[in-house]
């Protein structure tokens, strides 16, 4: 018989899941150390009987009850006795790499055409039921670690993981083209679906994560559709970008509009005349240069003028005027002969309308009560 175990304790590592340990043979005063985190598990004749939690314990009849039938009592419990332990790491082990093996063969729910994807990741796993874990995958074996672990669930879990991620994408209409961006949503998606896939073996599928997705570049078709895919987000944003620079001139005209009516205003207000004397003046300037005075036989519009034009200017207005006039009917006079004084205005219906005019313009505020009268007055003197 070889040397009896005193001390039993886990001597794995991190990266196992299920460690054996070596020593076979014990008597019932042994300890059996159980760190956190970890159970123990015992076999004898094959059978997996008492699980121990995280403790110190002496194997001792009363601590292991289901095993105690086997003990040889003969010699007050001390005989040795030969049973298999395992210690099940139940920490959550992370960063275990994944990857499918082939391309997952879909077509794209938004565009309508077939695509070939292949994914990888990360996935993080965890020991939820020792006992399920221990007879369905360790069996005889001296333990498990996760290299063996993924080989184990490779053939399944490619299988369930590209089935899985065809469905997503079409129940959420996932665009290839912007499926990196819903990476986070597309993962969690498929980890709900593979939960219960590693929950029937006993393990927690405590994180799923989807890093990389390897799309089709070079292939003519999707080149094609990723053109159009592009093309019609950079329309939109050229179409915003001419709106916006079109608000931008359209605000520059509108400034320099106010910033030149504003000059224009302050030089009025120091050369001490307005607006509305402004363009009385204009118009004044024009009826004085138009050398068909006969348009103008309506005095009304004139004197209007020149009244509305005020002071020193008014007068060179009016004497630019009266200029025009005189000019006008000496054309009209014989060769030779000297001009004829301008008939008398014999028509009254002319003389009231012209009256009113300036009535009119009086009211208004744009000549003064005195130049009314001496407007009115220059009226009668040229129908007497």
């Amino acid at each position: 018989m070889g040397q009896i175990c005193e001390i039993l304790k886990y001597e794995g590592d991190n990266s196992t899941f299920i460690w054996k340990h070596p020593s076979e043979d014990f008597n019932s005063m042994t300890q059996l150390i159980v760190h956190e985190s970890q159970e123990a598990i015992f076999f004898m004749n094959g059978q997996a009987l008492d699980l121990f939690g995280a403790g110190r314990y002496t194997l001792e009849t009363q601590n292991i009850p289901k095993i105690g039938r086997f003990l040889n009592r003969a010699t007050g419990d001390t005989t040795p006795f030969h049973c298999e332990v395992y210690f099940i790491n139940k920490t959550e082990q992370m960063a275990i790499k994944w990857g499918t093996d082939s391309k997952v063969q879909y077509v794209d729910p938004q565009y309508g055409f077939p695509l070939s994807i292949g994914a990888s990741g990360e996935m993080s796993l965890r020991v939820e039921d020792s006992r399920k874990l221990l007879l369905k995958l360790v069996g005889t074996e001296d333990g498990l670690g996760q290299q063996r672990l993924t080989t184990f669930f490779r053939a399944f879990l490619m299988t369930r993981v590209k089935t899985y991620i065809a469905q997503v994408i079409k129940a959420n209409a996932i665009n290839i083209f912007e499926i990196d961006e819903n990476l986070t949503a597309f993962s969690e998606n498929i980890h709900k679906l593979l939960i219960p896939d590693f929950a029937g073996y006993g393990i927690s599928l405590e994180r799923f994560f989807v890093t990389n997705v390897v799309k089709p570049d070079g292939d003519r078709q999707y080149e094609k559709f990723k053109e159009l895919h592009f093309r019609q987000y950079a329309d939109i944003a050229e179409a915003k970008l001419r709106q916006q620079t079109d608000i931008i001139y359209a605000q520059t005209e509108a400034q320099k509009v106010v910033i030149d009516s504003q000059a224009q205003a302050t030089k009025r207000a120091q050369e001490g005349y307005t607006y509305a004397q402004e363009r009385g003046f204009d118009v004044a300037e024009q009826v004085a240069q138009n050398e068909a005075v006969g348009q103008f036989t309506n005095m009304g519009v004139g004197l209007g003028t020149m009244a509305g034009v005020g002071g020193a200017v008014g007068g060179m207005v009016g004497g630019a005027v009266n200029n025009a006039m005189n000019a006008a009917a000496g054309a009209s006079a014989a060769p030779g002969q000297p001009a004829t004084p301008a008939a008398p205005v014999d028509d009254m219906t002319a003389f009231k309308a012209k009256v009113e005019k300036l009535t009119v313009m009086k009211e208004g505020g744009l000549i003064s009560d005195e130049e009314f009268a001496q407007m009115k007055a220059k009226l009668l003197s040229d129908i007497i």
